[in-house]
């Protein structure tokens, strides 16, 4: 993927997570990875979304949306108000109830070209420095490197502002990174443990094609 085109695609992401209603309420978005580190072309884009969970059920309308789409949870685990202007962006997790992160992707990613477009999206509850963290230590205690989350990011947007100078610094690949068996090492990974999760990350990250969503709780 060109990274100036990448980069546009988190522009235009930005300004519907500013201007529109989104399934769930949007914390803060994040890129990570390969556009973080300025390299040009990209293998994928990485986004990561901190979402908060909606507070306030809604009984009537989860079972009015369950009749008519087929859907479980809608007022619950999504907005129903969203569900109403946005029934083609409504998606379902495998036991049929509303899935945040998957409706998000349907909504922010819509505009794709093509379902084959090489973007990730992470969705989680938690910051993605927390959830870099809490990864880790479960990657680590599961011997499963592969699900550890990049920590070389940047936050672009965080509670309605955008970080315009940011943007800016990565657009011009201004951003100092260290490798990735570096960061890890940074957050308290040993050498020779450092390097051989980089390296099942790097495998398990070039078996990823298309637009793939993931959405994690901590």
């Amino acid at each position: 993927m060109d990274r100036a085109a990448a980069l546009d695609r988190v522009e235009a992401l930005l300004d519907a997570v500013e201007a529109e209603e989104m399934p769930v309420p949007v914390r803060e978005v994040w890129v990570y990875g390969d556009v973080a580190l300025g390299l040009d072309p990209i293998d994928r884009l990485d986004v990561y979304l901190t979402k908060d969970i909606l507070m306030r059920g809604d009984a009537d309308a989860a079972a009015d949306f369950e009749e008519r789409l087929g859907v479980k949870g809608i007022g619950r685990t999504v907005r129903a108000d969203w569900a109403e202007a946005h029934p083609e962006f409504v998606r379902a997790n495998d036991n049929g109830y509303a899935a945040p992160e998957k409706c998000l992707a349907a909504h922010l990613l819509a505009e794709s070209e093509a379902d084959d477009e090489p973007v990730h999206l992470e969705v989680c509850n938690a910051s993605f420095d927390d959830n870099v963290t809490q990864r880790l230590k479960g990657a680590v205690a599961r011997d499963a490197y592969e699900q550890i989350l990049d920590p070389r990011g940047v936050c672009l947007w965080v509670d309605g502002q955008r970080a315009e100078e940011t943007m800016e610094k990565l657009r011009g690949g201004e951003l100092p990174f260290p490798t990735l068996s570096g960061a890890l090492e940074m957050l308290g990974l040993e050498d020779e443990q450092a390097a051989d999760a980089a390296d099942a990350m790097r495998a398990y990250r070039a078996e990823q094609t298309g637009t793939t969503v993931r959405g994690d709780v901590v």
